[in-house]
């Protein structure tokens, strides 16, 4: 089953953030608390949106936390996943596909011109997932990202 994050998720949140962050080799990047997941997710200007995975006992195995973007080029929103987790004995058993199946469900029900994603050039496992779903890797555009002290100078003057 794939429902909509409400706040007592917060927990469970930060968790499988942080399991996911552990898997990436970068668990130590982490800073997020319960209370920035409870402020950004629930509080009156949300800046991104969770769906959690549950098995048939109703825990929790997984989640997607997405937010809206915007494409000059389609003249139309987009959605961008931010992160895709599902526990490791709960791989395989297609809730990673309902989790993707969710968000694109979302993104035609509300008009959104595409659903992006990065992955990590190591991640064979999540590559042949997404490829297999239809995705495709965008090879002419590099990421680049501003943070920490150069954001801060940047940002000062």
């Amino acid at each position: 089953m794939i429902r909509t994050a409400v706040r007592d998720d917060v927990p469970t949140i930060l968790r499988f953030i942080r399991e996911l962050a552990a898997y990436e080799r970068s668990e130590h990047e982490v800073r997020t608390t319960e209370d920035d997941l409870a402020r950004d997710l629930f509080g009156p200007h949300p800046a991104a949106q969770v769906l959690v995975a549950e098995d048939d006992t109703g825990g929790a195995i997984g989640f997607a936390l997405w937010f809206t973007t915007y494409s000059t080029w389609l003249g139309r929103p987009g959605l961008y996943l931010e992160d895709l987790y599902v526990t490791p004995d709960a791989r395989g058993s297609g809730h990673g596909r309902a989790l993707l199946r969710a968000l694109a469900r979302i993104a035609v029900a509300r008009g959104y011109g595409r659903v992006e994603w990065s992955v990590l050039n190591w991640n064979e496992p999540a590559i042949g997932f997404y490829k297999a779903l239809g995705a495709a890797p965008q090879d002419d555009w590099t990421v680049y990202r501003l943070t920490g002290e150069p954001l801060a100078t940047l940002g000062a003057h």
